[in-house]
């Protein structure tokens, strides 16, 4: 009787269920969660679309502006294996001037499909200057239908085009200072506990006409309390007169322009936020006893961040202070909408916009601002050889973690010069040095003129010995490299940009071209392992016709999979012996190449370090944003707030806790765990289709994986084996896996929530 009446149970939860899934949620359009906010001058108001479209209010708008643009959902749906099996999208309109209510422009019909990311429905171009509304539902494994999701608001732009990416206005927000500190009764230093790119707004009370208050801000104080008005490097410093008026008002302090970071090639501000400085403190000095302040606010500017979208802690208390400081850098050099290189010229570059992008996909999800920065660096070109390559990872992620490909189809002609076939040579390696670079060349890859010289030049790393400040006997941070005319390092990046635009080539169907690339890539690795392998030495070599073998000649080869086999054990000690001798952005790809090695122990080490080359010591030293080097001894005119010292983020994510996509949008997931000697970690990270969890722990007799992946999502998880001899266990019962190296393999895993044991076997 108890079993009939279970089943009953059983059977009535099914059809209940069957019948009633819930609606989806979190709609995006081209990417864009907040399609439907406005804000003024930085600041969300309450108005909707249509109120701010029916007054003379002049404010700031998410804009579309692709004719045709995707539309994106989350199931809300958290049952084990709940997947989505077809969908129903509805779109309307408003007309200009909402003269005659809604219509409907679209109705999808039921589409039998798994996807709920970058829907392209290209039945009918979008108006512009219009306000749309779209609704979805969906049917799941049974059948069964859905609600209709909540109607996502969106305006188009008065210009549209067949694609462009979308981007979110720049925000403001009011912060409070954490600590003020008097010095006697004029001064008052306020510490808003972390850096950021802000403005200061004071309350003053001012008992004369002509009153002035000098106010400071830095980036660093000195040891007494006071901002340091001789900051070491280029650290910010800036003194700036505030003229009162008699009586009590409120004050904004503007900063004048800086020539070095508002010239031409310059990311400028928008005129609704105005000008920035990166500062932490701010110590006014008063005339008189007779000025009184009251509250002083900061309000910082960055691009539209959810703290809530990743969360990380471990039992290395080091670890999570390095993650909370790269996490942090990643949403405080959003200030401009676009990846650039902090404060020093508000340029982007590829090698910045490559490890603020993999850091940004791993704290938040956004995705517009890597299209955005990838569409003006194509077209605005660098110098570093290495850096044009890095267009073509930057846009191959793009398309994996986004599922969007449109960004890269639209660039994809401008992209196939980013890859320098023309300076090959017949084995396939290129070279910057040999007479190659034609005006024809460097028109095609968008490139101008740097301190005067017409073409591009190997970097390595920076910065290079003998400048900057750097002395011609100062090593720099290339390790020795010696640079010849063919180059490991550039080559290595050649053939990875080689195999990625062969990727493309391939999802946008250009089938032919793909051929080509992977033929391409496939000469280039067998002539690189030709010509920079040392026979005697089984180490990359830096470059024809040399045997020095730097860090990074080996650390690039490692990272891009240009090791073979059998000399991977010996790279890898010659990498061990080099430490961290790379600068803060070459650490991104040593990384890489140690966790794609399974060196997840001396990569944690490298991680977690307290040595001077470490991100405990921008810590140690005050910074609150990553550092443009490890050290102001190593750059002597460095920022502290440069996100391409950030690495850490992405490689906790993607590599530590072993999260990766294997096809766009995350609709299956690799789950790789490498905590090394951590005792346990724990990580959340957001993507398109929901929430992802992770907590691995190690207790020395048993090893345990949680994973939790979101409906419509499906994994290939592995679970180190830890142990000499062991099995694998789930709730006590022992599960059939694949033995992948030191992995036990799980491939077809649904979403809910899962769990696993490693343990010993005697």
């Amino acid at each position: 009787m108890r079993i009939l009446l279970t089943l009953l149970i059983i059977a009535f939860t099914s059809a209940a269920r069957a019948q009633s899934p819930q609606a989806p949620v979190l709609l995006r359009t081209d990417l864009l969660l907040h399609s439907d906010r406005v804000w003024q001058n930085g600041f969300l108001t309450n108005l909707t679309l249509p109120q701010a479209d029916s007054t003379a209010f002049n404010g700031q708008l998410a804009l579309i502006r692709s004719q045709y643009p995707s539309f994106s959902w989350v199931l809300a749906d958290t049952v084990a294996s709940y997947r989505q099996t077809a969908y129903q999208i509805v779109l309307s309109s408003v007309g200009k001037n909402k003269g005659a209510g809604q219509v409907n422009v679209w109705d999808s019909g039921k589409v039998k499909s798994r996807q709920n990311t970058c829907i392209l429905p290209k039945e009918k171009a979008l108006q512009p200057g219009r306000i749309y509304y779209w609704k979805v539902k969906v049917w799941d494994q049974n059948e069964a239908e859905s609600p209709f999701s909540l109607a996502k608001a969106f305006q188009t732009a008065d210009s549209l085009k067949a694609y462009e990416p979308p981007f979110s206005p720049l925000v403001k927000a009011y912060q409070q200072p954490v600590n003020e500190k008097a010095f006697g009764n004029k001064n008052s230093v306020y510490d808003f506990g972390k850096d950021a790119f802000s403005q200061l707004v004071i309350s003053i009370l001012a008992g004369n006409e002509q009153d002035t208050v000098w106010v400071h801000f830095g980036e660093a104080v000195t040891p007494d309390g006071h901002v340091d008005r001789k900051p070491a490097g280029t650290l910010r410093y800036r003194r700036i007169p505030l003229v009162l008026q008699q009586g009590t008002g409120q004050y904004q302090v503007h900063f004048p322009a800086d020539k070095r970071n508002t010239g031409p090639k310059a990311i400028l501000m928008p005129d609704y936020i105005g000008e920035v400085l990166p500062f932490r403190y701010a110590e006014l000095e008063l005339p008189n006893q007779k000025v009184k302040v009251g509250q002083v606010s900061r309000l910082t500017v960055t691009y539209s961040f959810d703290d809530q979208a990743s969360h990380f802690t471990s039992s290395d208390t080091t670890l999570n202070r390095i993650w909370d400081l790269c996490k942090y850098s990643i949403k405080a050099t959003t200030f401009s909408g676009y990846y650039v290189d902090g404060d020093r010229e508000r340029i982007p570059y590829e090698a910045d916009a490559y490890i603020n992008q993999l850091s940004h996909y791993a704290t938040d999800v956004e995705y517009n601002m890597a299209k955005r920065s990838l569409d003006y660096l194509v077209y605005h070109a660098t110098w570093p050889t290495e850096w044009s390559l890095q267009n073509l990872l930057i846009a191959w992620y793009d398309y994996l973690y986004s599922g969007d490909i449109r960004t890269a189809r639209a660039l994809y002609p401008e992209l196939k010069a980013k890859v320098l076939l023309a300076l090959a040579r017949p084995d396939g390696l290129i070279s910057t040095r040999t007479g190659k670079q034609t005006s024809e060349f460097t028109k095609s890859i968008h490139f101008e003129t740097f301190d005067g010289k017409a073409t591009l030049q190997d970097i390595v790393d920076w910065p290079q010995k003998g400048v900057l400040g750097l002395g011609k006997k100062e090593a720099g941070e290339t390790d020795g490299f010696v640079f010849t005319d063919y180059n490991a390092v550039v080559n290595a990046f050649h053939y990875q940009a080689l195999l990625y635009l062969g990727e493309i080539a391939s999802v946008i169907d250009e089938k032919q071209d793909a051929a080509v690339y992977q033929k391409a890539a496939q000469k280039v690795k067998t002539a690189f392992q030709k010509t920079f392998i040392d026979p005697k030495t089984g180490l990359i070599r830096d470059g024809e016709g040399t045997d020095h073998s730097s860090l990074h000649a080996n650390m690039m080869a490692l990272a891009f999979g240009l090791v073979p086999e059998k000399l991977q054990q010996k790279v890898l000690d010659h990498i061990r012996s080099r430490g961290m001798a790379c600068s803060v952005y070459g650490s991104q790809f040593l990384l890489d190449g140690l966790y794609n090695a399974q060196e997840s122990d001396y990569a944690l080490a490298l991680m977690t370090s307290t040595q001077q080359r470490s991100w405990y010591n921008m810590i140690k030293t005050g910074s609150t944003i990553t550092t443009e080097a490890w050290d102001t001894s190593y750059k002597p005119n460095q920022d502290w707030n440069h996100a391409w010292g950030a690495a850490p983020a992405n490689i906790i994510v993607r590599k530590l806790m072993g999260i990766e996509p294997l096809t766009p949008a995350f609709g299956t997931v690799s789950i790789k765990p490498q905590p090394g000697t951590l005792a346990n970690a724990q990580l959340q990270l957001t993507t398109l289709k929901g929430v992802i969890k992770v907590d691995s722990e190690n207790t020395g007799q048993k090893f345990s994986l949680k994973v939790n992946l979101p409906a419509n999502m499906e994994g290939v998880i592995y679970i180190p084996r830890r142990f000499a001899k062991s099995k694998l266990t789930s709730n006590g019962r022992a599960v059939k896996a694949t033995q992948e190296g030191d992995f036990y393999r799980i491939a077809e895993v649904g979403s809910g929530n899962h769990q696993w044991e490693v343990v010993p076997v005697p």
